[in-house]
């Protein structure tokens, strides 16, 4: 080695970065004089570097360092050096290893090469080739970490490709029933955390209601803790594992029944009184959010949200489609502590955009559904009650008659009626009292016809029995179906207990559903919202039928329920008519308003036994 003073006649540029922010240069030698000049020499070359003097010095000193290079003596006072070199390569297989030596023997060389040092020098050393030698040493090794890097980042790529393939043909084979949704979310959820996929330590689901109302939580998975974590996809990874495999193999280690995380996803839960808080943000304006130790570039993250996590640095992904937000991915790495980059961030939007487009598939599948069951339930209904459409059209047609009977008949019939009981009183002919008498007679019968057919609906007592409700609204719902899909009527049945039975006459009720629903679908012919809402409450039954309709005059609701009084240029009014009449014979009590948003309210009241 030159003397120390030498140093100050080399010239030094600076140079590539060889050693990362932590990592040290490691001298060993037993010569205090050469460690210290190797140590200053190295350092003007911006590699940090510290030395030790003895094999156990060096022992002690390795676990404290993260070392990038070992320049190491074969003959040290308390050991060999090519002892050590076995040492080192267990405790990082990374560790670059030069030799230094006084002894010129070939075969002592090749020992050390045998045993994983890099190179071997001889000393008296000089700078150039001293460094000529560390550089290429450390480039080798950088290169070596580079290359093992890369080969991750194409193996992580590749998994993802064949991770988001298995799930795109997964998507498009079949339609995807709430099991096979739970399975994609779930194979999304462990390709976040798999290492071979983004390598997030922990994935949290919350999805939104159908209303978008409440965000909970749905699915998670996460480890108890990172040994684990390695463990499970080490071994996951050492098999060529497709989609079902790959669930296959996360259902055998019980990723989904991890109390932990479970504990944590159930207690997600944000109502939407709730707007500013930062898991709604990210869903409503469709961005992501990352937050570090509790802060973000647009709010802070809730206290709450926090101590539920156990965490305060995670990224929010938000899942949406074209119409609405669906919910949001959380994912962090609350054991490693790792930073969450931006690569790692347009990771997890990739798969994010698969698991929104999983939940809008499976949404479209089940509106399909529904509407293939409400179909077929038309169907069944129109086919089991066709009867009473036409018993309702037939009190449609009857009361139209009556009413022109009534119109055009009953003011004549009167009249010829009236005259002839005049003249009976005045004539004494006996002949033409006959005559007169008759049509006495044959009036009164027309004026008891028209009564007749202002009574046109039998009025057979009540056959009351215990009957479910829920059903009777629907099935009535069910015979308009048509007409308000046609013309885009909305309808909901509001009855907080679907299980409530009543004691009434199912004919009898159901023939007032039908017309109240059919008066309210009437009313909407450019569309609107049918709302069927029935409780007990008291020991009475409450039954109310509104619309969003042009609704019904304050003049005219006093006259709404009386025979043949309508306001609508095809109607009889004849069916609130039978609705009072029934409602009554029930022991009920009828009720029509205008409702202050617009649209019409019928209720009625059904007394208990």
């Amino acid at each position: 080695m030159c003397d120390p003073d030498a140093l100050k006649s080399v010239g030094l540029l600076h140079d590539d970065v060889y050693l990362e922010e932590d990592e040290v240069v490691l001298a060993v030698d037993d010569f205090v004089q050469i460690a210290g000049i190797i140590k200053a020499y190295l350092q003007h070359r911006h590699l940090k570097t510290v030395t030790a003097g003895t094999a156990a010095e060096f022992r002690q000193l390795l676990p404290q360092v993260r070392a990038a290079l070992v320049l190491l003596d074969i003959n040290l006072p308390d050991g060999s050096g090519v002892d050590l070199i076995s040492e080192i390569k267990a405790a990082d297989p990374d560790t670059a290893v030069i030799m230094l030596s006084g002894v010129t023997d070939l075969q002592t060389a090749l020992k050390c090469i045998r045993h994983g040092a890099d190179d071997y020098l001889t000393k008296p050393v000089q700078f150039e080739p001293f460094w000529e030698t560390v550089r290429k040493v450390l480039e080798k090794r950088r290169l070596k970490i580079s290359n093992r890097r890369y080969q991750k980042q194409i193996e992580q790529g590749s998994f993802r490709l064949r991770l988001l393939h298995e799930l795109a043909v997964k998507m498009n084979s079949a339609y995807l029933s709430m099991t096979a949704l739970d399975e994609i979310l779930r194979a999304i959820l462990v390709g976040i955390t798999a290492e071979e996929g983004l390598g997030f330590n922990r994935a949290f689901l919350a999805l939104f209601d159908d209303k978008e109302q409440v965000l909970e939580g749905r699915l998670a998975i996460g480890p108890g803790c990172r040994e684990d974590a390695r463990r499970i996809w080490q071994e996951i990874s050492a098999k060529d594992l497709g989609f079902h495999d790959l669930m296959d193999a996360v259902r055998s280690h019980g990723f989904h029944e991890d109390s932990e995380v479970n504990r944590i996803v159930r207690a997600l839960r944000i109502e939407s009184a709730d707007k500013e808080h930062l898991l709604f943000r990210a869903a409503a304006e469709r961005r992501t959010i990352n937050v570090c130790q509790g802060q973000s570039d647009c709010c802070p993250a809730p206290v709450e949200l926090m101590g539920l996590l156990e965490e305060d640095s995670f990224v929010v992904v938000p899942l949406y489609c074209q119409n609405a937000a669906l919910g949001v991915i959380i994912a962090d790495n609350f054991v490693t502590g790792r930073p969450i980059d931006d690569d790692a961030v347009k990771a997890l939007e990739s798969f994010a955009s698969q698991a929104s487009l999983a939940i809008e598939h499976w949404r479209i599948y089940m509106q399909m559904e529904r509407k293939i069951k409400e179909l077929e339930a038309v169907t069944e209904e129109l086919g089991k009650n066709k009867d009473l459409l036409v018993e309702a059209e037939r009190y449609a047609a009857v009361g139209q008659v009556a009413a022109q009977l009534a119109h055009n008949i009953r003011n004549p019939v009167t009249a010829i009626g009236g005259t002839a009981r005049l003249l009976a009183r005045k004539i004494e002919d006996a002949q033409q009292l006959n005559f007169l008498g008759m049509m006495i007679n044959e009036t009164v019968k027309i004026e008891q016809t028209l009564e007749d057919l202002l009574n046109f609906v039998d009025k057979m007592p009540p056959e009351k029995e215990q009957a479910m409700l829920y059903p009777l609204v629907v099935k009535s719902l069910m015979l308009f179906y048509s007409s308000m899909q046609k013309q885009g009527v909305e309808y909901e049945v509001q009855m907080p207990d679907r299980q409530l039975e009543w004691r009434l006459d199912p004919a009898q009720i159901r023939r007032v559903f039908v017309h109240l629903i059919r008066n309210a679908v009437e009313a909407m012919e450019q569309g609107g919202r049918l709302v069927v809402e029935a409780a007990a409450l008291d020991g009475r039954l409450r039954i109310s039928v509104r619309d969003t309709g042009l609704g019904i005059a304050e003049a005219d609701i006093r006259r709404a329920s009386d025979p043949f009084y309508t306001t609508k240029t095809a109607g009889t009014g004849v069916g609130l008519t039978l609705v009072e009449r029934i409602v009554k014979e029930h022991g009920g009590e009828l009720l029509i308003r205008r409702q202050e948003s617009g649209g019409t309210e019928v209720a009625f009241t059904l007394p208990g036994g």
